[in-house]
């Protein structure tokens, strides 16, 4: 299972060249709006040192990370909720993903030219939001007219849509992105079929200088920017797209030299994805023998048939029970059948929980 992460912002803030930097994905970046007008897509793997410590204790002959999906999205433009620029096209391929990467520009560049004719990333960001609140407005209020059509003839379910889309649309009238019940199943069944984009996972991409990303803590554009992510609950990741390029030029070895003279533990490719995996709440379990060690993903609280199932479809349908040891205890006995030998395998059964860090052996019959 992979995610897909999609880069949104307005044009020439740098989201194609740090596209290319995070995926080496060959995007077009160039220096006029809407240069990338079908979007660029790229294929990572997702950076985790467990794998590489179980490939040694099995002795596997490959190692399979899981992937993450990045997707380069045409350059947004005030009054997209209405056609201008891409319009509904840009609009459409943000839905297509799991998480919005939010990219904003901290960069001064005078060859690099500025919609708005100033380095101002709060604006920029406040423009990209109101543009999603208007498309998000638009779409509920014809799924309102739809559910009160609807409810007029008694239908329960039609009732406890219109409510809830009517409560949406007063959040996004007052200019708030709307919260909901998150722990009531039938609230986020309806919000999941509405397709809104305001309450889409997402987090803020600070598209930095060297200057910016070496003072980013007390850069005077990037406290605003973080001041205004506070208030709407989002997490601001500083990456420099340069720096990031230059990272893809060097071995594993001299990256990691350049990134300590920077005083930073983990590129920002790291960073991105632990931020996606934290906001649409994954987490990472493992198969590992002598043929491979492979990392596979799945929602926090996933029960155990189910995620067999992401490994193969006939370990969910035949599912009698899962083998598992902790990734802490593997390590500390050694390997798989020396933890088993200190009693730290578990039979667990079809109403196990996935816990992060479970390296796990289906037992199935179909």
């Amino acid at each position: 299972m992979s995610f897909s992460c999609g880069f949104v912002g307005l044009p020439n803030v740098g989201k194609s060249t740090l596209f290319n930097a995070l995926c080496k994905g060959g995007a077009e970046a160039a220096n006029f709006p809407f240069c990338t007008i079908e979007p660029n897509t790229g294929v990572v793997p997702v950076p985790d040192d467990r794998l590489q410590v179980l490939s040694d204790l099995e002795h596997s002959g490959r190692i399979v990370p899981s992937t993450l999906k990045f997707i380069d999205i045409a350059g947004l433009v005030k009054g997209a909720s209405q056609g201008q620029g891409l319009g509904n096209q840009f609009l459409g391929h943000i839905r297509s993903v799991d998480a919005i990467a939010h990219v904003v520009r901290l960069f001064a560049d005078p060859d690099v030219i500025h919609v708005d004719g100033k380095l101002d990333p709060v604006n920029d960001l406040d423009v990209i939001m109101t543009e999603l609140m208007l498309a998000d407005m638009e779409l509920l209020e014809r799924r309102r007219d739809k559910a009160f059509k609807t409810a007029r003839s008694g239908d329960a379910d039609a009732k406890f849509e219109l409510e809830l889309v009517r409560d949406l649309i007063a959040q996004l009238s007052d200019g708030k992105i709307p919260v909901y019940e998150r722990t009531d199943p039938k609230t986020v069944q309806v919000i999941q079929s509405l397709g809104m984009l305001t309450t889409m996972p997402a987090f803020i991409c600070a598209n930095t200088d060297e200057t910016a990303f070496r003072q980013f803590e007390t850069d005077d554009n990037a406290k605003r920017l973080r001041e205004y992510a506070a208030e709407r609950n989002m997490q601001v990741v500083p990456v420099c797209a340069k720096l990031e390029e230059e990272l893809t030029q060097l071995d594993p070895e001299e990256a990691a030299e350049f990134l300590a003279e920077l005083g930073v533990a983990e590129t920002g490719l790291t960073r991105v994805i632990q931020t996606g995996y934290k906001l649409l709440n994954y987490i990472t379990f493992f198969t590992a023998g002598p043929m491979e060690s492979r990392a596979w993903t799945v929602t926090a609280g996933t029960p155990a048939p189910e995620a067999a199932g992401k490994i193969h479809t006939d370990l969910q349908r035949g599912f009698i029970r899962m083998e598992t040891v902790s990734y802490d205890d593997m390590v500390a006995c050694g390997g798989w059948n020396k933890a088993k030998e200190q009693g730290k395998l578990r039979v667990e059964g079809k109403e196990y929980l996935m816990q992060d860090g479970d390296v796990i052996h289906v037992r199935f019959s179909v």
